[in-house]
């Protein structure tokens, strides 16, 4: 009788005419940021109400690489195994055949395909899916603002399955013993589409959520950032009995005091304008008069060139009138005056006078030396 095959053996008749064993359901890609959580979500739908008796997940880095054991059930047992110990627990309803992964604080080396494998008791079928995950660099969990400015806090949980928020929280605490604020909350089941979100305290009027809940992105914007801001904000996704966290740090950077903007304080700039247009026509009027004024000193240059030529003609005219001539003597003895002299046993000097001729007489007569004797004198 054909009736009690169901449709959870269609597959597996299927499976063993084409010799498989294996129920295999097409891979998906999940996409997430280091320190943050993913969903990998694993659930074989049946219309049986058959028990799972174990589950696998395991890891491959690349096409050929060896498979790594991430975490197994068995026996109501799970035991995660390597350096996933601490980071990974089934969060799905095993009574429901969901043995869903979720994936905490990724890092970089977990970036591969993850496949899960959920066996039934009294099956030989073994339903297998796939995941990919891809992994990009961590956001920062430090944020620096400056007073009065905005800021975005983001805050999204990835999942492969449809799971949605069934509430939102944001807290803060601006240190280590100190008391924890209430920043916004958001019920998505309160109001549709948009659901109900609500400030608290202080941060009314300046929290807004602009997220995209449907995707459970739980991303917020704070808006007027004071430096009483400063401190750390926790995210909370909760989707059912699953709790999703992150902490962000912000630091505020408080600017420098401004003064206040007065009519007396923008008159040094309309000054400066004013003074920078004045140097402007300066420059430019320099430049239009620059030939005036080189015409001008050079004949000034000339003129002054003109008075010394003529103080110097005049000075020497003076000297001339002053001091006409002067004599110059030279003693000049001939051989027979020598001769003379040495027989008498008398020295004699005969002089010459000689007129010195200046540039400014053209024809000056010229007397011819006269020779005296010491006797005439």
């Amino acid at each position: 009788m054909f009736c009690p095959l169901k449709l959870i053996l269609m597959p597996v008749l299927l499976d063993y005419s084409l010799g498989l064993n294996d129920l295999i359901v097409s891979s998906l890609e999940l996409t997430v940021r280091v320190g943050d959580s993913a969903l990998l979500g694993c659930v074989f739908q049946s219309t049986e109400e058959k028990h799972v008796t174990k589950i696998d997940w395991m890891v491959s880095s690349g096409e050929h690489a060896k498979e790594d054991y991430v975490l197994y059930y068995y026996a109501n047992l799970s035991v995660p195994v390597g350096r996933f110990q601490n980071r990974v627990r089934l969060v799905g309803d095993i009574l429901r055949n969901d043995g869903s992964l979720l994936l905490q604080n990724v890092e970089d080396a977990d970036q591969g395909t993850y496949t899960c494998e959920i066996r039934l008791e009294k099956e030989s079928l073994v339903f297998k899916k796939a995941v990919v995950l891809h992994v990009l660099p961590e956001e920062p969990k430090e944020l620096m603002v400056h007073v009065g400015d905005s800021t975005q806090l983001g805050c999204v949980f990835q999942s492969t399955e449809e799971k949605r928020m069934t509430k939102v929280d944001w807290t803060f605490s601006s240190g280590e013993h100190a008391k924890e604020e209430v920043v916004l909350r958001y019920y998505p089941k309160l109001s549709v589409p948009v659901g109900y979100s609500q400030n608290w305290g202080r941060f009314q009027n300046r929290v807004t959520l602009v997220g995209d809940t449907s995707r459970n992105d739980a991303s917020i914007l704070l808006q007027g950032v004071k430096e009483s801001d400063r401190g750390s904000y926790t995210c909370s996704i909760h989707l059912g009995n699953l709790t999703f966290r992150k902490t962000t740090e912000l630091h505020v950077i408080v600017k420098e005091p401004q003064t206040s903007v007065t009519p007396a304080a923008l008159r040094p700039e309309i000054l400066g304008g004013n003074q920078l247009v004045i140097i402007v026509g300066i420059v430019c009027g320099t430049i239009l008069l620059l030939p005036v004024l080189i015409l001008i000193v050079k004949r000034t240059h000339r003129s002054k060139s003109s008075v010394t030529s003529t103080n110097l003609v005049k000075s020497l005219e003076n000297i001339k009138k002053a001091d006409p001539e002067k004599h110059v003597y030279s003693s000049i003895a001939t051989r027979e005056q020598a001769e003379e002299e040495e027989s008498s046993g008398k020295a004699e000097a005969t002089y010459m006078t000689m007129h010195p001729v200046w540039p400014s007489v053209r024809s000056a007569p010229s007397n011819p030396p006269e020779k005296r004797h010491l006797g005439e004198f």
